[in-house]
């Protein structure tokens, strides 16, 4: 018999008067997954965490956790937790008090020796032991967020919903927080549900993405695929960046699709897995990563042998640490966007503003995108 997922929505729909805030969207979350819902502010992420917590109902369609219909059901009565974005900790209790908050309600309650016993077990996964006596506007933003994911965990959820849980904290510890975070999950083995709008956050964290707009889900996969397959120009422009050349479709086939652009110039590229074929005739787009396309000196000549070359100017370069990125203008392509690494920077000496340049790439680094 095949194990229920943990999540799954079947053809759900969320009104709020006029508004369809999520629109008719079916999906299935594997038991012990870290999922996230990706996507702008206004494209049903939120809603959607909402209908899985209980805080919402579904205007129409059905939500399950666990293979048990939730409509209709309280937030009290699922099997989840939720960690909210600002944590929303109890600022006259003690660290220990927060986390046992939750058993405190049970009824009938454990015995304090027992809620103690799990509140040091909590205390250790989140590493935070002897922490048990401090306030809460004693830690840092950290580890207020550990104190968050503690009094959560302690109930032992079927599913840890995370409405950007990282979203107040600086840049530096946003990123030892998502490792904490990945290094929780794969310990407690339970289903992990994020919300964030930040691509760089859901990419480093998840083993599935979904990534919505207008309240539909686009498209739904690992941080690779949707990097590398993104199914139309909106993944591709959302998921990292891209440089698009629009144009219209002169040929297409089931392998890819030849692009024109306003200077009458062709360009092919390669129709991602999952994407669909392109017809004569339409307005679409051709996509490339930046650090796909190379860029040397016109002296030195190409690296490789390329299939679209041109020669640019360097407009703006700025250094990135392990790359540099270059903004360079053409006379048939306008600006584009590169991304050389540190190594090929050692050996070209890199390049400064009103450099002239050769830049190009190879047909099958190009993708052939729906303009949508």
């Amino acid at each position: 018999m095949t194990q229920p997922a943990d999540i799954e929505f079947t053809n759900v729909t969320k009104r709020f008067g006029d508004v369809v805030a999520v629109d008719g969207v079916t999906l299935s979350v594997a038991k012990g997954a870290f999922f996230s819902f990706l996507g702008p502010s206004g494209c049903g992420k939120t809603t959607s965490l909402r209908l899985i917590a209980g805080f919402e109902q579904p205007s129409g369609g059905d939500v399950l956790i666990s293979g048990k219909t939730m409509v209709g059901v309280p937030p009290y009565k699922r099997p989840v937790n939720m960690v909210f974005q600002h944590y929303a900790l109890f600022p006259h209790l003690t660290v220990g008090d927060n986390i046992a908050y939750g058993l405190r309600q049970r009824a009938p309650q454990p015995p304090k020796p027992e809620i103690d016993r799990q509140v040091d077990e909590m205390l250790e996964l989140v590493r935070l032991s002897g922490y048990q006596n401090r306030r809460i506007w004693e830690l840092s933003g950290g580890q207020q967020q550990r104190v968050a994911l503690a009094r959560a965990l302690i109930n032992h959820p079927t599913v840890l919903l995370l409405d950007e849980p990282l979203a107040a904290l600086d840049r530096k510890l946003r990123r030892e927080m998502q490792i904490e975070l990945q290094t929780l999950q794969r310990e407690v083995g339970i289903t992990f549900i994020l919300v964030t709008h930040d691509q760089e956050e859901a990419l480093s964290m998840s083993d599935t993405i979904c990534i919505m707009h207008d309240g539909r889900i686009i498209q739904t996969g690992g941080p690779m695929e949707l990097y590398d397959e993104p199914v139309n120009r909106y993944v591709a422009d959302f998921v990292g960046k891209s440089n698009f050349i629009e144009g219209r479709v002169v040929s297409a086939d089931a392998e890819g699709a030849k692009i024109e652009n306003a200077a009458g110039r062709a360009f092919a590229g390669r129709n991602p897995k999952g994407g669909t074929t392109l017809q004569n005739g339409v307005t679409a787009a051709l996509a490339v990563r930046p650090e796909l396309i190379f860029i040397s000196s016109p002296k030195t000549g190409a690296p490789y042998e390329a299939d679209v070359q041109a020669t640019a100017i360097i407009r703006n370069r700025i250094f990135l640490g392990e790359q540099t990125e270059y903004l360079v203008e053409t006379e048939s392509l306008g600006e584009v966007l590169v991304r050389a690494p540190k190594h090929a920077e050692t050996v070209t000496g890199g390049f400064n503003p009103g450099d002239r340049v050769l830049i190009g790439w190879q047909n099958a680094s190009a993708l052939a995108l729906e303009n949508t």
